[in-house]
């Protein structure tokens, strides 16, 4: 799988995670160097907080275009050191 916006690969795997119809990345699989820290978050139930990235490609940002669990609750395990995209990120196998 890839996850790709405004024309650059953001992450690639063969071992992404489908949770509730969304890909989540192993976190060695992202190229860190188009992401930066937001401080948005967010509260999931089954999952936990979701902490956020925003994604920089060409001089365009696309605000908290992805997002990760960084303390997953025990159901949601399987995600931890996994990230997921929306925003407008083209997830494509």
């Amino acid at each position: 799988m890839k996850a790709i916006w405004n024309g650059e690969i953001i992450a690639e795997s063969d071992e992404t995670i489908v949770v509730e119809g969304n890909h989540y990345f192993p976190h060695d699989s992202v190229n860190k160097e188009f992401l930066k820290p937001s401080p948005t978050r967010t509260m999931q139930t089954n999952k936990g907080e979701a902490s956020y990235y925003s994604i920089i490609v060409n001089n365009r940002i696309n605000e908290d275009a992805a997002w990760y669990y960084p303390k997953p609750t025990s159901e949601a395990q399987q995600i931890k050191n996994y990230i997921a995209f929306w925003k407008g990120v083209e997830v494509i196998d």
